[in-house]
């Protein structure tokens, strides 16, 4: 029987929640995803007209489809969330399955141990975690070690063999670490309600722990064992310090999973804390990689699932910050105010900071990425056509209308390029005009570029408002370029960004990355400008003292600039250097000039 044409397959598709898996001619998974109803959502991709361009050639290649109908959407999420992991498909999310997360294991035996491990194993032992850091492992065994004495030694503990006198106590029982129950010295009884102790305060509840050593304490002072009731005032102050640390939020908020999400064009951020007893008992940011320019509810979606299933979270409400589809095994609120939005607030906050984080270190391990990341973004802010890999900014320079000069200076790669920077001396206005000034040096830079054939920009930054950038736009229109290369201006007071033709100004998040790098590149062409125009007051009032003094003409002035190279060097010249170059009467005029005081 032939296989069935992509037509056909689209047609037979049931009108059922599903997981729908897309393959290319030569049988290769492409993407995996879920629906509510297949037939409606698989065909979609062949009747939509999609923004994005990764969508557009995925749809080419697919040429079947496959699908598996499930009974629930909370089974579709779990579904696709496996079969991602499995596959890798080259269109899905990124999705690393990280089993090497450690875990803390109440072995199954008489007189539990309880240590860290990163060995699940079905025995009947309880484990709790997996936990993010081996560094909260530590802390909440070594919090564990100092409130109750367990022992540590692997001995078959049974009791035939405790009875038989098989074991001797070892240097922990000396220590006051373990309490002997090798030898009979403690009952099973004594160390399985620690052990339950141990059990709540894995969980995050402290309140019983604590109530139990506080009726220790008054019960060991009343019976005048003041050195006993000590060690367990230091206990409770172990417990109260830890327990100080980690509650957040109203005790009231527990078996609570909090999710929240930070994004840009290629990457997604979510975090995720876990909270018992109003303590944040997990803390965990997952980074997934964007391969069809997916929304940050899709992303959001994905990642509660993995997370939850990952850390075996059985939670049954979730704060996220807008609505998402989990099925109805889980409850999903949407905190707007109070204790649940602060907590939320704080996961959100714990994203970005671990985004940033995550740019510092990519931008050392790994510049290129970083570099890709700032261009998709900036292409993005500035809904330009193409990433803006060669930036060139136009800035004025002028005081009190003298000497006026312009710069430009030039960024590749979102980095400065100098060898690329350019000074103007303004050739052709008279007096200061930043409009026309602006005109004549854009018009002169790409004049040039053309007529040389270097690579033109792929965006402009004019430093002004509306009236530089339309000055830089009649030179654009001279010069056939209008349309060709993306112009912006950006004003200084508000850091607006105006576009051609729109009398609405762009305003950007002002701690977007796409603004700090324009306001370098202004910033840049600022002083690269204000440079060159000090440079040449500076020459320009040097030149013109020695044109004051008298009997020294230019002819003279040119002699000792082409011998002395700068002005200050015939300031510092002794009288008889002078002489050898211009002669004794007109040495002697020009020392004393300089050196009559």
């Amino acid at each position: 029987m032939d296989k069935p044409t992509l037509d056909i397959q689209l047609k037979t598709l049931p009108n059922a929640p599903g997981v729908y898996q897309y393959y290319d001619a030569e049988g290769t998974i492409l993407y995996v995803g879920k629906a509510k109803n297949l037939k409606k959502r698989v065909s979609s991709y062949f009747t939509k007209i999609h923004d994005s361009g990764k969508t557009r050639v995925l749809v080419k290649k697919i040429a079947s489809i496959k699908h598996i109908v499930v009974d629930t959407e909370t089974d579709a999420l779990l579904l696709e969330n496996n079969l991602i992991k499995k596959y890798q498909p080259r269109y899905n999310v990124m999705l690393k399955d990280d089993k090497s997360y450690p875990w803390i294991c109440i072995k199954n035996e008489r007189f539990p141990r309880v240590f860290s491990t990163r060995r699940v194993i079905k025995d009947g032992s309880e484990y709790f975690g997996p936990y993010t850091s081996m560094k909260t492992v530590s802390t909440l065994l070594g919090l564990i070690k100092g409130l109750y004495s367990l022992r540590t030694c692997n001995y078959h503990l049974s009791e035939s063999k405790i009875e038989a006198g098989k074991y001797k106590v070892c240097l922990e029982y000396h220590l006051g670490n373990c309490r002997g129950a090798c030898e009979g010295l403690e009952t099973e009884q004594e160390y399985n309600e620690n052990v339950k102790a141990i059990k709540e305060i894995l969980k995050g509840n402290f309140k019983d722990s604590l109530s139990q050593f506080k009726l220790q304490m008054k019960q060991l002072a009343a019976d005048m064992q003041f050195e006993e009731a000590q060690k367990i005032k230091e206990k409770i102050e172990v417990l109260e310090n830890y327990q100080a640390r980690s509650t957040i939020v109203n005790p009231k908020i527990s078996n609570v999973d909090v999710f929240s999400i930070t994004s840009d064009e290629s990457y997604g951020y979510i975090n995720f804390l876990q909270l018992s007893y109003g303590s944040i008992i997990r803390s965990h940011t997952l980074e997934v990689k964007k391969k069809l320019d997916e929304s940050d509810r899709e992303l959001l979606e994905l990642a509660v699932t993995e997370i939850r299933q990952r850390f075996n979270s059985k939670s049954k409400e979730i704060y996220v910050p807008f609505k998402i589809d989990l099925g109805n095994d889980v409850k999903v609120t949407i905190p707007k105010l109070g204790d649940k939005k602060h907590i939320l607030d704080l996961s959100l906050r714990n994203a970005k900071y671990y985004r940033m984080e995550r740019f510092k270190q990519i931008k050392i391990t790994d510049p290129d990425r970083h570099v890709n990341r700032i261009m998709a973004q900036m292409k993005a802010d500035l809904r330009l056509s193409e990433e803006p890999r060669h930036i060139e900014c136009f800035d004025n320079s002028n005081i009190q209308g003298t000497n006026p000069v312009a710069a430009c200076v030039v960024f590749k790669d979102g980095r400065p390029s100098k060898k690329d920077y350019r000074h103007f001396n303004i050739k052709t206005v008279v007096g200061p005009d930043d409009f026309a000034s602006m005109e004549e040096v854009v018009y002169r830079r790409y004049k040039r570029l053309l007529e040389e054939e270097q690579p033109l920009p792929q965006l402009i930054i004019i430093d002004g408002g509306k009236g530089q950038l339309s000055s830089a736009l009649k030179s654009l229109d001279a010069l056939n370029l209008r349309g060709k290369i993306a112009i912006v201006g950006i004003a200084k007071r508000l850091e607006e960004l105006f576009y051609p033709n729109d009398p609405i100004p762009l305003y950007l998040d002002k701690k977007s990355e796409t603004l700090k790098v324009i306001q370098q590149l202004r910033n840049e062409a600022h002083r690269f400008g204000i440079e060159h125009h000090r440079n040449k007051r500076s020459k320009s009032a040097l030149n013109t003292e020695l044109e004051t003094i008298p009997g020294v003409g230019e002819k003279t002035i040119v002699v000792l600039l082409k011998h002395f190279k700068s002005v200050k060097r015939i300031v510092n010249a002794k009288l008889d250097e002078l002489e050898a170059v211009v002669g004794v009467s007109r040495a002697e005029k020009i020392y004393n000039h300089y050196h009559k005081k």
